[in-house]
């Protein structure tokens, strides 16, 4: 391949950075199915493409956070950032390597002022390759790995071509790459599919084409196993026989060295496969480190990134649902009820609202133990059971709980919902005729898709982002950062609500505690009715005691 004679090349607009982020996620929206029916590969859980749109929306929601005047430096370590802390999967994890490549190659083009686009998306492709090969453990031709290296190589060489045409030949290539995968891995062949990872990536690369120029490339269905491609008689498992483990778990790890990451590899490698271990620096808080991993041991791989550093965002899911539903058809089903939802809330109202929108509830307004926790969920006597505990217990005690009641007859999902609003919205999705991981997926977007607030009285004087608060004085929060500060509930229920609709929003849950004022729910309503014409207001007597209200915006 040879280097075309161009001009040089044009600096990059941070604006573009964002915009191409935006396009990412649209088009992992789109071919969400598609890429989820391609994956055979480490594990046939079928999740590829969910968890590379959820990676990337969390780097475009990074990257419109910052202020419009941010540098590229600035942008693109916030998409890192967002990515890493957010990575869901092995795919999505090594996502992430690819947005920490850029941000590294535009660390360093800016400090030397040679910011310009053609070398930010040589080097960060060429960071990117490599930082993605150091993190798996058993890196295999043939996977995402091997196109994002091809990637890189045709960045190299066309550097002095235009933005455009560069963009265009590295997505070109890589679709060149893509095809090709089935002739590097034997899985992928058996099952008739390209690797789901590198079409996500393509995706990607797709999208940046489209951002330059104003023409989204298109490209040939790839059909997966689930809708036809493989060829008779190969089924997902047969392409993955190797792997027999039956969880994955993944989670954030602060504050480890250098040497203990190594040692973290190395032990996960005794207790399982498809280990990945990325980093990237989080500025003062040095460098952050997102851990995966299948294994059947999911307490000792906790145990040893607990052992190593400081751990947040721990995930643990189960692989063994569809054996869960073929011994409920062939020997049918050890508990009564196949599935169930438990949740922990506080006040009579909640209560009785989320046993109506059915849901096994936990009342924890003195509190919850972990007992109390494990003692509910096997109560349910369900084989799959979603639990959102909705900040009423640690994440440690949490991950004790639902490792301690898992069984062969009995899966147990943790969704990481802090709040009952967020509940609320995972409630409404849920699909009990939908497969367990789908339904416990489609509540997990819903979660995180739901912005929450509160409104709470001040126990001490403070200082908080809104100002010093004194006691006494009404505090609204979104999520855990005090942003209003005021007098009266109205006064700090309207300012609460304008925050949070700030960003667009199409319905308003107020879950009204056992503290409200008579007025403040009348005077939301009414604020609704005169500045948001079209939203709408749900209002729930949920009786809590620590929140005077809680607020959902979906």
């Amino acid at each position: 391949m040879t280097t075309p004679d161009r001009p040089p090349v044009a600096s990059v607009n941070p604006h573009v950075v964002r915009d191409w982020a935006d396009a990412c996620v649209a088009g992992l929206e789109e071919l969400r199915g598609e890429i989820n029916d391609l994956n055979v590969f480490p594990i046939p859980d079928s999740d590829t493409g969910s968890n590379m749109l959820f990676t990337m929306r969390a780097a475009a929601e990074a990257a419109r956070a910052t202020p419009d005047e941010a540098d590229l430096a600035t942008v693109t370590r916030a998409m890192a950032d967002g990515a890493v802390s957010s990575a869901r999967g092995n795919s999505g994890i090594i996502l992430s390597q690819v947005l920490v490549g850029l941000a590294d190659a535009a660390d360093v083009l800016t400090a030397d002022h040679d910011a310009t686009f053609n070398h930010l998306y040589s080097s960060g492709l060429r960071l990117a390759a490599r930082g993605a090969i150091r993190a798996v453990s058993n890196p295999r031709e043939g996977t995402v790995l091997t196109v994002i290296a091809v990637a890189a190589q045709t960045a190299a060489q066309y550097v002095g071509a235009s933005p455009a045409d560069l963009a265009r030949a590295v997505a070109d290539d890589t679709a060149e790459a893509l095809e090709r995968t089935p002739e590097q891995m034997p899985e992928l062949a058996s099952a008739g599919v390209v690797d789901a990872g590198a079409r996500g990536f393509l995706v990607l690369a797709d999208a940046l084409v489209g951002v330059l120029t104003g023409a989204m490339q298109r490209r040939r269905r790839y059909r997966g196993i689930l809708t036809g491609g493989g060829e008779p008689g190969h089924s997902a498992d047969e392409a993955c026989a190797s792997s027999d483990m039956d969880y994955e778990v993944m989670f954030l790890l602060d504050g480890a060295a250098g040497e203990h990451v190594a040692t973290l590899r190395t032990r996960l490698g005794e207790i399982g496969d498809a280990v990945v271990i990325v980093g990237d620096s989080s500025g003062d808080a040095g460098e952050r480190f997102s851990v995966h991993v299948h294994t059947n041991e999911p307490g000792a791989a906790v145990e040893a990134g607990i052992e190593r550093g400081a751990l947040s965002d721990i995930r643990i899911s189960c692989f063994a649902l569809d054996e869960i539903k073929k011994q409920t058809v062939n020997d049918g089903p050890p508990p009564r009820h196949k599935r169930a939802v438990v949740a922990v809330v506080r006040g009579e109202g909640a209560a009785e609202l989320f046993a109506d929108a059915g849901a096994a509830v936990v009342r924890a307004d003195d509190g919850l133990t972990p007992e109390k926790l494990a003692d509910a969920i096997r109560g349910t006597d369900s084989a799959h059971v979603v639990v959102m505990a909705n900040g009423a217990m640690s994440s440690p005690d949490l991950v004790s709980v639902t490792s301690e009641v898992r069984s062969p007859q009995r899966a147990v999902v943790s969704l990481p919902t802090l709040s009952m609003t967020q509940c609320l919205a995972a409630l409404a999705v849920h699909d009990p005729t939908e497969s367990p991981d789908a339904d416990a997926y489609a509540m997990a977007e819903a979660a995180a898709g739901a912005r929450w607030g509160s409104l709470t009285i001040a126990e001490t004087k403070m200082m908080t982002l809104a100002g010093t608060c004194e006691v006494g004085d009404i505090l609204g929060l979104i999520g855990s950062d005090v942003l209003v500060v005021a007098d009266r509930q109205p006064e700090a229920a309207t300012a609460l609500v304008d925050l949070m609709l700030a960003t667009g929003g199409e319905m308003v849950t107020v879950l009204a505690g056992a503290q409200i004022a008579d007025d403040t729910v009348a005077v939301i309503d009414e604020h609704l009715r005169r500045s948001y014409p079209g939203v709408e207001l749900l209002v729930y007597p949920t009786g809590q005691q620590d929140d005077l209200i809680q607020v959902g915006v979906e």
